[in-house]
């Protein structure tokens, strides 16, 4: 769960980026018919401590040093990996958001997930907690050069336009269940936002409270519509969706409620954590629900005179 207020740069990418975009994509692997004195040599001449057994291009085991070792101390080394390897294996869909990784390997301990294609079910990569620090650090420097070429001021941009009052209103449709285009709409709100110079800091929370609402629609309604009205004073959110609605918002607020179905936690996502995130990210926000008919959430930030628009170099 994010702390109040101390949003990092690292914590946005986390939300933003996908499991596929930090991944290694050269898989190393074995077959469930090579011997456990293969994977030894595999072992040293890779420096890596375990690696994905596949059949046929579908992950069917993980096979570690650990294993080997204990074949080694039970004079079993020419015995086939099948018969040692873990077919229990914890896995991530390439197309999840990097955050369920993070919070995989913190609830695990574990040192690497295979990456499975959703859609063709078939292994495609391997995540370790590496890989992910070296995506991250890449991606940082892509988006400080991106921000150099295209940073504009937000300040001129309201002060060009002539009008006694200037909103600026994006709106978003939000598919249900559609998990391959879920976070699109927050990495696109935020991208506009830091394109109209808005103050990194505010960035972070928009794009980490949106993200949590989208999911919120995407795992658990029918659909719905994300509004983002920009004056040169705020940045309001409106969250609106056609589903169950909230029966005990008290309840639904507490971290890590949640009614997730089993499926649904099976994708990595309903963790329960999406409403205390929003409320701690925003100033204010405003939650009205009705069973049977659906749930309007507003969040607000506010744009004051410590977070002036066009401050958009600060950390």
């Amino acid at each position: 769960m994010i702390g109040e207020r101390d949003i990092t740069k690292v914590q946005e990418l986390v939300y933003e980026m996908k499991v596929e975009q930090v991944m290694t994509k050269d898989i190393i692997s074995v077959s469930p018919h090579s011997l456990m004195i293969e994977l030894r040599d595999l072992l040293r001449e890779k420096r890596i401590s375990g690696v994905p057994v596949v059949d046929e291009g579908r992950l069917v085991g993980l096979v570690s040093i650990e294993d080997f070792i204990k074949c080694l101390a039970e004079g079993e080394i020419d015995i086939p990996i099948k018969d040692r390897m873990s077919i229990n294996i914890k896995t991530l869909y390439n197309n999840e958001p990097l955050v369920q990784a993070v919070e995989e390997f913190d609830r695990t301990g574990y040192g690497r997930f295979p990456v499975i294609d959703r859609e063709s079910g078939e292994l495609v990569g391997i995540i370790t907690k590496g890989d992910i620090v070296r995506g991250l650090l890449k991606k940082i420097e892509i988006e400080y050069h991106a921000e150099e070429i295209h940073r504009y001021r937000a300040s001129h941009f309201f002060e060009d336009i002539v009008a006694d009052k200037t909103t600026l209103i994006f709106q978003y449709k939000v598919i249900s269940k559609d998990f391959n285009r879920a976070g699109q709409t927050s990495s696109g709100l935020k991208k506009t936002l830091r394109r109209m110079g808005m103050p990194s800091k505010v960035i972070r929370r928009v794009a980490i409270a949106t993200y949590e609402a989208e999911m919120n629609i995407v795992v658990f309604t029918d659909g719905g519509q994300i509004t983002a009205r920009i004056t040169p004073q705020e940045i309001r959110i409106d969250i609106v969706d056609s589903g169950p609605g909230i029966p005990d918002i008290e309840k639904a607020m507490q971290p890590g409620f949640s009614t997730a179905p089993d499926w649904i936690r099976e994708l990595g996502f309903g963790a329960g954590m999406g409403l205390p995130n929003i409320k701690k990210c925003s100033d204010q926000m405003n939650l009205d629900s009705t069973v049977g008919k659906g749930t309007h959430l507003e969040i607000t930030f506010n744009l004051n005179e410590k977070m002036k628009l066009g401050s958009g170099n600060d950390s």
